[in-house]
């Protein structure tokens, strides 16, 4: 008769490997960096043979865009969160950018991979899709204040533009330590800093 060990079973189960190594990537990302990263760096994390990986990825650039696909769908969770809290389109957007630049400096190294890295392949359909959904959500937020779809002119689109460029360059001055008198304030009094400069600049009208 067989026994049951109490203790569970310290290999991976089929399907949990995926899930153990991009847990790693994001770890070896955050401490080695885009060029630092390496497929065998991950599996000494995730405690596996130096060639578990090759099980779902071909190499570290297919891992890596398996992550940025992750890191946009959590890019767009922090966005939504942001703006849950908030009641009105103008305050939803600058709740929502809000959540952009957060998530921005809690995982730089992600943020990092997911826009300025040539390493992922966003042609691969996963990854297109979790940037895209991140994408939309903007632009639904920005329809909402001009009470139209954005996409059918080019003021429409010009109001995506600017309330993109808008968070992603205090996120990039930011991150650069580029506003020190930004970077030294506590959270709580930068958030409202930032929302401030937020509702202050996005050259948006409620339609």
């Amino acid at each position: 008769m067989a026994t049951q060990h109490p203790h569970p079973r310290t290999g991976y189960h089929h399907g949990d490997l995926r899930t153990a190594l991009l847990k790693a990537a994001r770890l070896e990302l955050a401490d080695k960096g885009v060029e630092g990263f390496t497929l065998r760096g991950c599996a000494r994390r995730a405690m596996v043979s130096h060639a578990a990986p090759a099980h779902h990825f071909r190499d570290a650039d297919a891992l890596l865009t398996a992550l940025a696909a992750e890191g946009f769908r959590a890019f767009l969770a922090a966005m939504q969160a942001g703006r849950q809290a908030q009641a009105g389109a103008r305050a939803e957007l600058t709740g929502a950018g809000l959540g952009y630049v957060r998530f921005a400096l809690a995982e730089p190294a992600l943020f990092q991979l997911m826009f300025s890295s040539s390493r992922p392949d966003f042609d691969d359909p996963d990854l297109r899709q979790a940037a895209s959904a991140a994408f939309e959500d903007l632009v639904a937020n920005v329809g909402r204040i001009r009470g139209d779809n954005p996409r059918a002119s080019t003021a429409g689109l010009t109001d995506v533009a600017a309330a993109w460029s808008i968070v992603h360059g205090l996120a990039a001055l930011l991150l650069g330590q580029r506003m020190a008198f930004l970077n030294n304030l506590p959270p709580d009094e930068r958030d409202d800093v930032l929302a401030a400069i937020i509702a202050r600049t996005f050259p948006l009208r409620e339609g």
